[in-house]
C-alpha cells in the first residue's frame, strides 16, 4: 500500500466515521434489504466513511458469517462512494481471518476492536493488534481504544513495527486523558477518531480530534454533519448548539452504562418506518414509556 493510498484513508478517517446498525428481519435472520437501505440512505446523506461490525452494528451479538455477511453487504453497497472500516476482533485467529477477508472483498480499512479479555496487558495490547496490522499490510488499520490504563507510548511502538497503523478511535470518556495520550503517542503521527460520538466531539477536537464516529447518524445524517462541519471551521458555539438538539436521545443510549445505546437508535429507525426495533440479547428492546420518548425527540429534528 502507497503512502497516497494512506493518504486518501487518513482523509476518509477525518470525518464523521458511520457505525451502521444491522437490521434484523421478523425471523431474527440479517435483514439484508432492509440493511442495503439504510447504508444507501446513509451514503445519500453524505456520509463517506462506514464501518460494518462496530459495536452499533451489535458486533459481539453476530455470528462469524454474520460479520463476514454485514461486511460484504457494506462494500458492495459503499462501491465507490465511500470507504469501508470493516470491525474485526474476538481471538487474534478470528480477527486475523476477518481482517483478511475484508481485505479479499475490497476494504481500506480495518478498526480493531478493543480486546474483551479480562486480563489485558500493555504489551500484550501490542502483540494482539502487532499480529493484525501484519497480517494485512495493505489496509490502514484503526486501534478502538477504550482502556484508560493503556499509555500513549505503547501506541507509538506498535506503529514503530507496523506503519499501517494510521488512525486512532479514542473513545476513554476523558478529555484530559486524551490530549495527554496523542501527544505521547504523536499527535500528527495518526487520524484521531474522537470514539464516543458527538456528545465527546467538540471536547475531542478541540483536543486534537478531526474525525468522530457516530450511531446517531444512523437516524440524522444532516445533524451528524453539521456538527464535523461546525468543528471544522472552529465554530465551537455552532456544534453546541448541534450538542444540545441531541443531547436527550445521546443521554437515553449512554444511560445505565449504556445498556441501550443500540435500542434507542433502532427504535428512531422504527419510528420513522426504516427498520425493526430487534436488537438481540443483551441488549434489549425499549419499553412502551422509552419508545415515545425517542419518537418524541426525533420528532423534533425534522427528519
Amino acid at each position: 500500500m502507497s503512502d497516497a493510498a494512506f493518504e486518501i484513508q487518513r482523509v476518509a478517517l477525518a470525518d464523521v466515521v458511520a457505525i451502521p446498525v444491522t437490521p434484523f428481519a421478523e425471523d431474527g435472520t440479517v435483514d439484508r434489504d432492509a440493511h442495503r437501505a439504510l447504508l444507501r440512505r446513509l451514503l445519500d446523506g453524505g456520509v463517506r466513511t462506514l464501518t460494518p461490525n462496530g459495536n452499533t452494528g451489535e458486533f459481539y451479538a453476530l455470528t462469524p458469517e454474520e460479520r463476514r455477511l454485514v461486511t460484504e453487504l457494506t462494500i458492495e453497497v459503499a462501491g465507490e462512494r465511500a470507504a469501508v472500516l470493516a470491525g474485526v476482533g474476538h481471538d487474534v485467529p478470528t480477527s486475523v481471518a476477518s481482517a483478511r477477508h475484508a481485505r479479499e472483498q475490497g476494504a481500506g480499512m480495518v478498526m480493531v476492536h478493543q480486546p474483551v479479555h479480562p486480563y489485558v496487558s500493555a504489551a500484550g495490547w501490542v502483540d494482539y493488534h502487532r499480529a493484525v496490522a501484519e497480517a494485512v499490510p495493505e489496509l490502514g488499520v484503526v486501534p478502538y481504544i477504550r482502556n484508560p490504563q493503556l499509555p500513549g507510548a505503547r501506541l507509538a511502538e506498535l506503529a514503530d513495527h507496523c506503519p499501517n497503523v494510521i488512525g486512532v478511535k479514542y473513545a476513554v470518556p476523558d478529555a484530559a486523558r486524551f490530549a495527554a495520550f496523542a501527544r505521547d503517542a504523536g499527535l500528527e503521527r495518526f487520524v484521531w477518531v474522537a470514539g464516543l460520538a458527538e456528545p465527546y466531539a467538540p471536547s475531542y477536537f478541540s483536543a486534537g480530534a478531526t474525525g468522530f464516529t457516530s450511531g446517531l447518524v444512523n437516524v440524522a445524517p444532516a445533524v451528524s454533519l453539521n456538527m464535523i462541519e461546525a468543528l471544522r471551521s472552529g465554530d465551537y458555539p455552532a456544534a453546541m448548539k448541534v450538542w444540545e438538539q441531541i443531547r436527550r436521545f445521546e443521554e437515553l443510549r449512554a444511560a445505565n452504562g449504556s445498556a441501550d445505546n443500540v435500542s434507542v437508535v433502532k427504535e428512531a429507525l422504527a419510528a420513522l418506518g426504516l427498520c425493526r426495533r430487534d436488537v438481540r440479547p443483551p441488549s434489549r428492546a425499549l419499553g412502551e414509556e422509552e419508545r415515545a420518548e425517542v419518537a418524541a425527540v426525533v420528532g423534533r429534528w425534522s427528519i
